[in-house]
This record gives C-alpha cells, sequence and structure tokens, in this order.
C-alpha cells in the first residue's frame, strides 16, 4: 500500500479557520484523494475545500452521517477519518503504510495515531499517553486519532452508524470484535479548543461522564445535547 490508495475523509460544518490546515496536512502527505463532507455550513468552508482540490459532498449535519456518505464516496481501499480541526503529521500516511504492509492481512487493518495536541502544558502530554495507552490496552481510538480502516473491513462491519455522536465508538466496537488495532507513531495535531474554552480537568471529566452515560445506555442523541 502507498498514500495514493488512502481516502481521507472529514467532517465539517462552519470550519472555514480550519478546514484548509486539515486538507493541506493529508495532500502533503501524499493521499489518493479528500473528501470534506459538508453538514450545511453557513460559512465559506465548502467553498474553501474545493479551492484546495478537494471533493465536497453535502450530508446531513451530524458526524455520523457525515462521515458515513463520505466513506460511501470515496475510491480508494484504504479510508482515513481526520477530524477538520485536526491535522496529519509529516510522514503520517508513510507510517500508516508501512504497518499496514507488514500486517498479516492489510484488508483486515485498522486503528488510530498517536497524538500532539497543540498546547504545552503538561497535562496535556498526559492527555496525549492516555489515549494512546486505551489504544493498546482497550483496543478503542476515536476519532481525534484519525482513525483509519481497511474498505474491507469497514464494510463487512456495515460501517459508521447514522448518529449524532459516538459514531466513533461504536465503529470501533464493532471492529474490535474483528481483529485488534494498530497504534500508529505517527502524530496527528490536535487543536485544543474544547479543552480551552472549558478548562482540561473539566472537559476530560465531561467527556469521561459522556462515555459512562453511553455504557449505560443514554441515547447518542441525548448525550449529543449534553457535548454541545
Amino acid at each position: 500500500m502507498t498514500p495514493q490508495e488512502i481516502s481521507v475523509i472529514i467532517a465539517a460544518l462552519n470550519e472555514a479557520e480550519r478546514i484548509e490546515a486539515a486538507i493541506e496536512s493529508a495532500w502533503d502527505n501524499g493521499a489518493g484523494e479528500v473528501i470534506v463532507c459538508d453538514g450545511g455550513s453557513e460559512d465559506n468552508t465548502a467553498q474553501l475545500a474545493r479551492q484546495s482540490a478537494t471533493r465536497v459532498v453535502d450530508a446531513p449535519r451530524g458526524r455520523g452521517n457525515q462521515l458515513a456518505i463520505g466513506a460511501a464516496a470515496a475510491t480508494r481501499p484504504m479510508l482515513l477519518f481526520l477530524h477538520a480541526d485536526n491535522r496529519l503529521g509529516v510522514g503520517c500516511l508513510d507510517l500508516l503504510c508501512r504497518s499496514v504492509n507488514d500486517s498479516a492481512d492489510p484488508r483486515a487493518c485498522w486503528g488510530g495515531f498517536r497524538q500532539r495536541i497543540d498546547a504545552g502544558d503538561a497535562i496535556y502530554r498526559w492527555l496525549e499517553w492516555g489515549n494512546a495507552l486505551r489504544v493498546r490496552w482497550r483496543g478503542m481510538p476515536f476519532g481525534d486519532q484519525a482513525m483509519f480502516v481497511a474498505r474491507p473491513l469497514y464494510d463487512a462491519v456495515g460501517g459508521f452508524q447514522m448518529l449524532p455522536l459516538m459514531e466513533d465508538v461504536r465503529l470501533a466496537q464493532a471492529l474490535r470484535r474483528r481483529c485488534w488495532p494498530l497504534l500508529i507513531d505517527g502524530r496527528v495535531q490536535v487543536d485544543p479548543r474544547r479543552w480551552n474554552s472549558r478548562g482540561v480537568v473539566r472537559q476530560t471529566a465531561r467527556n469521561w461522564g459522556i462515555q459512562i452515560a453511553h455504557r449505560l445506555g443514554v441515547s447518542e442523541h441525548r448525550l449529543a445535547k449534553w457535548y454541545r
């Protein structure tokens, strides 16, 4: 596999300030195609994406909806889902291809990347460490780790569900039942805006609370209202 065999899919909603950087990071890594799934942006997100030689598809608002439609439009054998406020670090796709090519079955590979949160405080390094540990110990990469999955495996588990939140958790759970994920050493640059707006401890506690509520059976639609 080479980076040209990877489709990078970005769900976006009013991300004009960040979408170009996310797209450019995919092209700079040699991606075969970049697809932006726009959920009805009221700014010029879609226009900026088109100017970056990116295919733009319209989708009903909601990350699960947008990512599912983007995946359906993708043409490459490996799918990578990048948040609109994240960026792929230098060499990420080369490292991904190397790991896939070294695997026993490239058609059954999935996983995520290590992170680099764009903030200097030491507490962010702990967050990065904990998120990597979650992949290694629990087999659960999340969306802000640039989840990737081979198309045959993605199709076999039914892909993303049309959910407003926790779509990444549902997909990871389905994939984990098939095989354990890869953790790629390349770094995904993560925008710290949610932590900055609410505080690191408060936002982290909020995220954990939502995960616990989801395990207890609270619906994704109710959780999405809490998350906003």
